[in-house]
C-alpha cells in the first residue's frame, strides 16, 4: 500500500507566483517489478509547424522561467532496486571543485548537447532546460517532468534549442513530435519522479544528435557522488542568455524527497538541465544521472534532482524507440 503526502509548491515565473500541489510517495518494498508505462503526448505535424513558426528570437528572450520551490514536508522513503544500467560514452573523473554557479567557459560537448526548452504554459511563453542523450532514434531530449506537463496539462509549442545564445539558435530549433513523463509525475506530480523527455523531429534532413552529439546516461547509479549540473537559468541574477554550471559533491536529500542534492545557485529556467557523474571538463562529456528539478524555499542556493531509477529508464526506453 502506498501513502501520499501533499505539500504546497510555488511556481516562480518572473515576478508572478502561482500555487501548485506536489506529492511524494512512500513504498514499502523495493521496486523489483517492471516499471509502469510512461505517459506521453503526441504532436501532430500541423502543431509542429506552428511551434517552429511561433518561437521567434524575441519570444525566446521574453519567455518566463519555470521553477519549483517546495515548502517543508515530511521525510519519506522510496526503496529502489540498485541494478545499475549505463549507456556509454563513459568519461574521466571530474576535475576542479566546487562551483556554486557560474558561466560555463570550458567548451566541449556539453555546449552543444545542452540547451533551452521553450513552450507555452497556461497561455504564456515559458522556458526550461534540456539535454540531448545517446538514443536509438538519435532524437531524444531529457528534461524535467514539469517541463513537459504541469498542473494537469501538457505544454504546447514545445521546442528544444541546443547551444542557445541570447536569442540565437546556432544548431537549430527542434520541435517535439512526442513529449513524455513518468507515470508518477503524470498521475500526482510526485517530485521523486520529476523526469520528462521529448522526441524531436528531424531538421533539414538530419537527426538531433547527428548535429549536436549526445551524452551518455546512467540509471540506478547510486548517491553521494561528484556531480556537474548545467542549465540556462533565466531568473535573477541570471537572464537565460548563457549556459551556467555548478559542481560539487552531491548528497541524498534528507528532508522531503529521495533526490540528489547539490550546492547550486541556479534559478528558474534551469529546470530540466542535466546532472552528470564522471564529467570530464576537458571534453565536456559525462553520464547523465539526473535533471535540475526543484529547490526548497527555506534552503537557498541548493538544487535537487530526481534519482534516475527504473521508471526513469522505462521513460528513456520508450522515448528512444519512438
Amino acid at each position: 500500500m502506498r501513502r501520499h503526502r501533499t505539500v504546497a509548491a510555488v511556481l516562480s515565473a518572473a515576478a508572478t507566483l502561482l500555487a501548485g500541489t506536489l506529492t511524494t510517495t512512500q513504498a514499502q518494498a523495493a521496486d523489483t517489478a517492471p516499471a509502469a508505462a510512461p505517459a506521453a503526448r503526441s504532436v501532430t505535424a500541423t502543431q509542429q509547424q506552428r511551434a517552429a513558426a511561433f518561437w521567434t528570437p524575441a519570444r525566446m528572450r521574453s519567455a518566463t522561467p519555470l521553477d519549483l520551490r517546495l515548502t517543508p514536508g515530511a521525510r519519506t522513503e522510496v526503496a529502489r532496486a540498485e541494478r545499475t544500467t549505463t549507456v556509454p560514452p563513459t568519461a574521466a573523473a571530474p576535475a576542479a571543485f566546487p562551483q556554486a554557479g557560474g558561466a560555463w567557459t570550458g567548451g566541449g560537448a556539453v555546449v552543444k548537447t545542452s540547451g533551452r526548452v521553450f513552450f507555452t504554459f497556461q497561455g504564456r511563453t515559458a522556458s526550461c532546460s534540456g539535454n540531448a542523450v545517446t538514443s536509438q532514434n538519435a532524437s531524444t531530449v531529457v528534461t524535467a517532468g514539469h517541463c513537459v506537463k504541469y498542473q494537469g496539462a501538457w505544454h504546447t509549442n514545445w521546442v528544444f534549442v541546443p547551444g542557445y545564445a541570447n536569442g540565437s539558435a546556432p544548431y537549430g530549433q527542434w520541435t517535439a513530435t512526442k513529449t513524455l513523463t513518468t507515470p508518477q509525475w503524470e498521475a500526482s506530480e510526485d517530485i521523486n519522479h520529476d523526469v520528462g523527455a521529448a522526441v524531436v523531429a528531424p531538421l533539414d534532413g538530419r537527426t538531433l544528435t547527428s548535429v549536436t552529439g549526445a551524452q551518455g546516461i546512467q540509471f540506478n547509479g547510486g548517491y553521494n557522488k561528484p556531480m556537474y549540473a548545467f542549465g540556462f537559468p533565466a531568473a535573477s541574477p541570471y537572464d537565460g542568455s548563457k549556459l551556467v554550471y555548478c559542481s560539487g559533491n552531491s548528497s541524498k536529500d534528507f528532508l522531503f524527497s529521495q533526490d540528489h542534492g547539490l550546492a547550486c545557485n541556479m534559478t528558474g529556467g534551469s529546470s530540466g538541465g542535466p546532472w552528470f557523474t564522471g564529467f570530464d571538463e576537458s571534453t565536456g562529456t559525462g553520464l547523465q544521472v539526473s535533471v535540475n528539478s526543484f529547490g526548497y524555499s527555506f534552503l537557498p542556493n541548493r538544487m535537487f534532482g530526481p534519482y534516475f531509477g527504473n521508471d526513469a529508464k522505462a521513460l528513456y526506453d520508450q522515448a528512444q524507440t519512438s
